[in-house]
């Protein structure tokens, strides 16, 4: 593989055995290659054990489990998108075309249009901007198509201030990019690779976070039909229509199913329905300050948080960091416990037993080592007493010796001198 895999077009996933993600996508990529293979695809779709192949896993910069990617030539593309088939194979039939697809006719044009929900055409001749585009097409093209056309190929009602240009129908309508007032194409086409208005899960939140915008979410219950869900859902779509101008540049709208991820995101407890504009540059987050009764409401509210009256919560300050830390583990330890609660009394039981038992072991010996050392303190305080007392015995005995050896002494002499007397 690694010697012959330049001479074709390969869709490959790297996983490890013991993954469980991996196992989860197994059945789907088996899928994916049944029916790449039976539509002609010259596309290969293989696996890889990157655990056993470690090395070819690092040359194409593998760093988890499961990592998909589509190798053509020297280019390896990653993909990020959900983990279905269809999403899948729509990656790897973009990725292994033609990186700018020509549409040569109206009829074409409007097949194309149909067919995708944001498309971008490239209009005019060869110009430095085309290089630009074809270079950032290299680089988005596992996001979205890239088109080129004539003037006279696009609708009637598409009117272009000069050529050449790079277009965006999107929504019902269509935008021309402006390098003074759109910056660079790169981020341009990032920003502008989404609807105006989306049905927000957490991988599309995540995708968000490259364009730098503002995300304002009405969180509902799509299975709750009540006006107040329906009325939260109409205000963010109207703004997202209606205020597009004021506010594309800086605000993606949308809404999301259900509160759970959002108060895992924000550590917080939202209750639906409910509005809430993310940061997802630096993790802040904005809460209305009072009921969102209706379309004006949410236009000031908007402003607010762009002239900076509104106050952000959350961030990824030091304390953030902290308090995340203890959420995803007090979360982490209330989910074992309601999905399995002796699994979670043995895997957190266990290593608190033994702590407790390691604890009261060094406690123990400490107290029996203080008392035993106190006892030979003790003891050997006696024997001093003892020994001491003994010589005080020996030395009375000494000088009681000594004075019996002088008075002998004495004894003798005088005896010689009453001697030398007689």
């Amino acid at each position: 593989f690694k010697e012959n895999r330049k001479d074709d077009i390969w869709l490959v996933d790297f996983y490890a055995p013991w993954c469980g993600h991996c196992k989860k996508l197994e059945p789907v990529w088996n899928e994916v290659g049944i029916e790449m293979k039976n539509m002609g695809s010259p596309v290969k779709v293989g696996k890889m054990d990157a655990t056993s192949f470690s090395s070819i896993a690092s040359e194409f910069g593998v760093r988890g489990y499961p990592t998909i990617k589509l190798l053509k030539g020297d280019l390896a593309y990653n993909y990020r998108g959900p983990r279905t088939k269809d999403d899948i194979i729509e990656f790897a039939n973009r990725v292994a075309g033609p990186l700018i697809r020509p549409l040569p006719s109206q009829h074409m044009f409007e097949h194309v249009q149909k067919r995708h929900r944001v498309l971008f055409v490239y209009v005019g001749g060869e110009s430095p901007l085309k290089e630009k585009y074809i270079e950032v097409a290299s680089e988005l093209i596992v996001y979205t198509y890239f088109f080129s056309a004539s003037e006279d190929v696009l609708p009637e009602y598409v009117t272009l201030p000069e050529l050449p240009a790079v277009v965006v129908f999107k929504d019902g309508t269509y935008f021309v990019y402006d390098e003074y007032e759109d910056g660079d194409l790169s981020s341009w086409i990032n920003r502008e690779r989404f609807q105006g208005y989306l049905n927000v899960d957490g991988f599309t939140l995540y995708e968000l976070g490259d364009t730098g915008k503002l995300v304002a979410i009405a969180v509902i219950d799509d299975k709750n039909s009540s006006v107040e869900h329906t009325r939260l859902k109409s205000i963010i779509q109207e703004v997202a229509r209606d205020y597009r101008d004021h506010f594309h540049r800086d605000f993606q709208f949308g809404h999301m199913d259900g509160n759970d991820y959002i108060n895992s995101l924000l550590m917080d407890d939202l209750t639906i329905p409910t509005i809430v504009v993310l940061n997802t540059s630096n993790q802040q987050y904005f809460l209305p300050d009072r009921h969102i009764e209706n379309t004006e409401d949410m236009v000031q509210f908007i402003n607010n948080i762009l002239d900076g009256t509104a106050e952000a919560q959350g961030g990824d300050g030091l304390l953030q960091r902290i308090k995340r830390i203890i959420y995803d583990a007090k979360s982490t330890v209330v989910s074992v416990f309601k999905s399995s609660p002796l699994l979670g009394c043995f895997l957190f039981g266990l290593p608190l037993g033994v702590i407790s038992i390691m604890c009261y072991g060094i406690c123990t010996a400490d107290t029996d080592g203080g008392v035993d050392e106190h006892e030979a303190a003790k003891k050997e305080n006696s024997d001093r007493e003892l020994t001491d007392e003994g010589s005080e015995e020996e030395q009375e005995e000494e000088k009681n010796g000594k004075y019996t050896e002088l008075s002998d002494g004495e004894l003798k002499q005088k005896d010689i001198m009453e001697k030398k007397k007689d």
